[in-house]
């Protein structure tokens, strides 16, 4: 397919090994879908040829690659955070409103620190989302592989979240929630305009209050990741959202201040691959910000029996009808 300009041998060769797009996610370069878009964008060339062809294969051992003219020495060492994002950041690396982003949080709170290798952070990608008004756990990494598993859907892997909402919700509607409730699957304002409501039913999810009054706190666990769920959920019960706080992820627990973060253990970092794997993980602490906030509620919040959290038929969805960030 291509020389080798920059070795010794000169001889044509056809390029053999891994796919360009997931040799570029294992360095830490981009996501595997951004990675994509570079190589279509014709921003990577493998001996010195320019490839624009997702189907292109590299052997980083042998290849010379270069992203952006920038010579490719490898894979960087997958590293792994969890981060306390604050309100007002994106979870994008870039933003074209020029709002702050959770790269730029991470890189001045290394700063901060400045000790060991915090200092020298890799490129690093946020797993998921959480909006630009919603806060709390958000994972970053450059493992490249790991962050496609757990972003998809079908992983099922457990969010656990704060949810300060406008109003008492009733019982029957905190019910439909835990059922599952039909929503819009796109932005709200896009549907809407459209004249055109594509409506989803969320699956089952964990409801329970942890603080009452005119303004009450909820703790709502999900295993799908829709864009904005809690928001329309709550929304389809006639309730603003107020304020959201991630504080559980997986077998992640959300134990660093705002604009704060901290390395992955080993053990934590098994957990997330079991969990990218559909493997079932447990959350070894407790959830510090919702023990806080917890005081006696009235009881018809609190679900009367678990049967109530189970779907109803064998297709794992509820019989009776309830009414990507979040």
């Amino acid at each position: 397919m291509s020389k080798h300009p920059e070795s010794n041998t000169g001889e044509d060769r056809p390029l053999a090994g891994e796919r360009l797009q997931k040799i570029l996610a294992h360095a830490g370069i981009a996501s595997r879908r951004a990675a994509e878009q570079m190589i279509l964008q014709g921003r990577v060339q493998v001996n010195g040829q320019t490839v624009t062809e997702l189907g292109a294969r590299a052997d980083i051992s042998r290849d010379h690659l270069r992203v952006d003219g920038k010579r490719l020495h490898g894979p960087e060492p997958t590293r792994y955070f969890l981060v306390n994002k604050p309100r007002g950041y994106v979870t994008t690396l870039d933003d074209p409103e020029h709002r702050p982003t959770v790269s730029e949080l991470l890189g001045q709170a290394a700063q901060k620190k400045a000790v060991g290798e915090h200092s020298r952070l890799p490129r690093l990608y946020p797993v998921g989302r959480l909006d630009y008004l919603s806060e709390g756990l958000l994972l970053m990494t450059n493992d490249g592989d790991l962050a496609n598993k757990l972003s998809k859907a079908a992983s099922g892997v457990a969010k656990t979240y704060l949810v300060k909402v406008s109003g008492a919700p009733s019982d029957e509607s905190i019910e439909q929630l835990r059922r599952g409730i039909m929503i819009d699957r796109g932005r709200l304002a896009d549907t809407r305009s459209s004249g055109r409501r594509d409506r989803v039913l969320t699956q089952p999810a964990k409801v329970d209050q942890v603080r009452g009054g005119d303004n009450p706190w909820f703790e709502v666990t999900l295993t799908e990741g829709r864009n904005r769920q809690l928001r329309k959920m709550f929304e389809e019960i006639g309730h603003h959202v107020e304020k959201i706080r991630r504080i559980g992820y997986g077998a992640l627990t959300l134990d660093v201040p705002p604009g704060s973060f901290r390395e992955l253990t080993p053990g934590e970092v098994l957990a997330l691959h079991r969990a990218a794997a559909g493997l079932k993980v447990e959350r070894r602490k407790t959830l510090p910000e919702a023990a806080q906030l917890k005081k006696p509620v009235p009881s018809k919040h609190r679900p009367a029996h678990k049967a109530q959290h189970q779907p109803s038929n064998r297709t794992g969805r509820p019989t009776s009808r309830g009414g990507r960030s979040v």
